[in-house]
């Protein structure tokens, strides 16, 4: 019979005196799996193979120092996201403004208080979870917004694209950092509800009729459904997106024929957005329209499907927009050229 594994976190404690480690082993030893080094280079080999979640690091230690160590700790990819704590006897100003600069998340005082040891690896290993929760959620809804491409005739560039053509314009409108970001990260689920409809609809190569349009249009409805209803954050706004991106600033846009400002800003930014990537991308059905006459079009459409508003930002940011195409460019696409980003 093997014992069975042991889950809780590891940390790697790094002090050159033998009695900081016994200290440190009996305040942490039952709520964490302990490793232990007495020198920088064996730290540095500790950290590469075992991965710790945090390390607790002394800062003067004979040849490498606490510093030295943390510096090549966060240079190297194998160990860089371990957050670092000092416990140093060190306590002026300039010491712990050493310590942050090489890339440490806190700086404990010696001698060693067990419940500040404590409530300190608990704060920051809850702060690592918590990003890590937060990536992973972005990563699904990331692959959800791929799930809608997959299901029509487009591909995961195009909501990298669009994702980064509103991320732009978001910013040039106003939007704060953080709601430009949430922007970037919301996009992708624009078109999600598209999971709800016919194949026979989404993938005919023909124009739609009267009955098939009917049914395309549920699809802003089905992904607000989907998303579902929060009181705030990124999913909020993926609904928001989800059910307005096909308004229009006239009022003659579906679902809701919402007109001018009653459409979230967000909404207005995807509309354009994903009409700029769409025009300029090929299809089954169409062929890659050149950026000038998409632009042409964007143009005629301001004050009627887009903002006007955003139509001259659009066209400010025309050469940043440009460049993100490029960037993520579909395998021989001859419209992403550099020839014609800059002409644009």
């Amino acid at each position: 019979m093997t014992d069975a594994p042991d889950h809780r976190p590891c940390l790697l404690l790094v002090d050159d005196e033998p009695t900081n480690l016994q200290l440190l082993r009996q305040i942490l030893q039952q709520d964490y799996r302990l490793l232990f080094a007495k020198d920088g280079p064996r730290a540095l080999e500790l950290a590469r193979q075992e991965r710790p979640d945090l390390i607790v690091l002394d800062v003067m230690m004979p040849g490498m120092t606490g510093h030295e160590v943390c510096r090549r700790l966060k240079a190297d990819p194998r160990s860089a996201q371990a957050p670092v704590i000092f416990a140093t006897a060190l306590t002026q100003v300039e010491d712990e403004l050493a310590g942050f600069n090489a890339g440490a998340v806190d700086y404990i005082t010696k001698p060693l208080s067990p419940p500040i040891v404590r409530a300190r690896i608990r704060t920051h290993l809850s702060l690592v979870r918590m990003e890590e929760l937060r990536e992973t959620r972005l990563q699904i809804v990331q692959r959800l917004g791929l799930a809608a491409e997959y299901k029509d005739n487009e591909t995961g560039k195009h909501v990298i694209r669009m994702s980064h053509f509103s991320h732009r314009l978001g910013l040039a409108a106003g939007m704060s950092s953080k709601d430009a970001e949430d922007l970037l990260n919301a996009a992708p689920m624009h078109d999600i509800g598209k999971i709800g409809i016919p194949d026979r609809i989404l993938q005919k190569p023909g124009k739609l009729d009267a009955e098939e349009w009917t049914i395309m249009q549920t699809h802003a409805a089905i992904g607000a459904h989907i998303i579902g209803d929060h009181p705030a954050g990124m999913l909020a706004m993926a609904r928001r997106i989800a059910l307005t991106h096909h308004e229009k600033w006239d009022g003659s846009g579906y679902p809701n024929r919402l007109a001018g400002e009653e459409i979230p800003l967000e909404g207005r930014i995807v509309a354009l957005a994903d009409v700029f990537d769409a025009l300029t991308s090929v299809r089954p059905y169409k062929r890659a329209w050149t950026v000038e006459e998409a632009v042409a079009h964007i143009r005629s459409g301001a004050g009627q499907h887009f903002d006007p508003a955003l139509v001259e930002l659009f066209l400010q940011e025309l050469p940043a927009l440009c460049e993100i195409k490029e960037r993520w460019a579909e395998d021989n696409d001859p419209s992403a050229s550099p020839a014609l980003a800059v002409a644009a």
